[in-house]
This record gives structure tokens, C-alpha cells and sequence, in this order.
């Protein structure tokens, strides 16, 4: 039998918040593939976690925040095909915040066509993703203890693992 070269494995680190506002309400946005969703994205080379949160919501909805605790920990372990020169595409982890909002004006960006503060038992009227239907439970579930979720998207949703940490 051959050697099988070791290949340095590769993760895609993400990070999201729910913001909430004065009146209690959830910030949401709008995007154009994944539908309404809380606002995050991925953590981009030399970035701490937390400027990561906090940039990725400037960013898409033009609201400044404090970030607290990680609520969810969730790894999408299925890998997709690359492009751009990359051949596979690896497990993402995202880590997702409970976040107050500081300051600014909810406003749709690039990558999405509207923002909106959401009573928080309406938001899962509007999620349609399974994953971040997953991940918004695990925020409504809260109780100081981070929950830790493993799924995969394709080809369809399944929900491998949800357990507190």
C-alpha cells in the first residue's frame, strides 16, 4: 500500500450576531440567495473573531454594535467544490454572538436587499434556511451555556449533532 501524502487541513471560520435593539427586537437582513437571515460572515486573514462580528454588521445593515457571548458554535462539515484555483471548498465553523446594537441606521448593502429590526417571536417566520432556523433556535434557547450543533447542507439539510457546552 502507498503513502498517502498528509494534506494541512483548512477551516472556514465565520462569525454572525443577533443584534438586538432598545425595544428588544432582532436585526435582520435580507440577502439575495439565502434569504432573511441574522448578520455575520466569514472572518478574513489576520482578523480577530470579534471585529470580524463587528464588521460584518457595519457592513451589511449599517449598525454598530457590542459584542458578548458566543450563544452557538456550529460546524457545516460537508465540503463543496471550489473555485478561484481552490479545489474543495472545507468545513466552515461559525460562531454566533449575542450582540446589542450601539449606534447607527439599519440600511440594505451589496449583499442584501433590505434590513429591518424583527419582534424576536416573528424572526422565524421570516428564516427560511435550515441552518440559521437551527442556529436562531439555539439563540432563543440560550441559558448562559453555548449550545454546539454539527450539520451538513448538501445535498440537503440534516442536523448531525446539537448538544450545551
Amino acid at each position: 500500500m502507498g503513502e498517502t501524502e498528509w494534506v494541512m487541513p483548512t477551516h472556514i471560520i465565520a462569525a454572525a450576531g443577533v443584534v438586538t435593539n432598545s425595544k428588544d427586537e432582532v436585526l435582520m437582513v435580507k440577502t439575495h440567495n439565502s434569504g432573511w437571515v441574522f448578520p455575520g460572515g466569514q472572518v478574513e486573514v489576520g482578523e480577530n473573531v470579534i471585529d470580524a462580528v463587528k464588521r460584518e454588521i457595519l457592513e451589511e445593515a449599517g449598525i454598530e454594535v457590542e459584542v458578548g457571548e458566543v450563544f452557538c458554535i456550529a460546524s457545516n462539515t460537508c465540503t463543496y467544490p471550489g473555485w478561484n484555483g481552490v479545489k474543495e471548498i472545507p468545513t466552515k465553523i461559525m460562531l454566533d454572538f449575542i450582540c446589542k446594537e450601539t449606534g447607527g441606521t439599519p440600511r440594505p448593502s451589496e449583499e442584501n436587499s433590505e434590513t429591518m429590526y424583527v419582534a424576536k417571536e416573528k424572526v422565524l417566520d421570516r428564516i427560511t434556511a435550515p441552518a440559521i432556523i437551527e442556529r436562531y433556535k439555539a439563540y432563543l434557547e440560550y441559558t448562559d451555556r453555548p449550545i454546539y450543533m454539527e450539520y451538513v447542507t448538501k445535498p440537503e439539510f440534516e442536523l448531525k449533532l446539537k448538544r450545551l457546552i
